[in-house]
């Protein structure tokens, strides 16, 4: 049986990983001239959807809508907000 310490490190790696996917199928949306405008509109709700998902409470709210700007918005998609958001859960937010 794993340990308390051992499921949220998991946890913590896991959304390190999906984040990381996440963010790359945000940044291929503007590598494709034609699609990126399309792809942008559908994947911002999508992307802010799964950041309330996979972040609860303020930090979630607060990321979705910040993600769903930055992918709403032209020449702002090589942003990493999936990660900077692991980057603030884990290394900065007070606990």
């Amino acid at each position: 049986m794993k340990s308390e310490e051992t499921i949220v490190e998991d946890d913590k790696m896991s959304k390190l990983i999906i984040g990381l996917i996440l963010d790359g199928i945000g940044m291929a949306t503007s590598a494709i001239t034609i699609f990126g405008d399309l792809g942008d509109i559908i994947w911002a709700p999508i992307a802010a959807f799964i950041m309330t998902r996979m972040y609860k409470g303020r930090v979630g709210k607060a990321a979705s809508i910040l993600t769903f700007i930055e992918e709403i918005l032209p020449i702002t998609d090589i942003i990493p907000s999936f990660t900077l958001t692991w980057i603030y859960t884990y290394f900065f937010q007070k606990k």
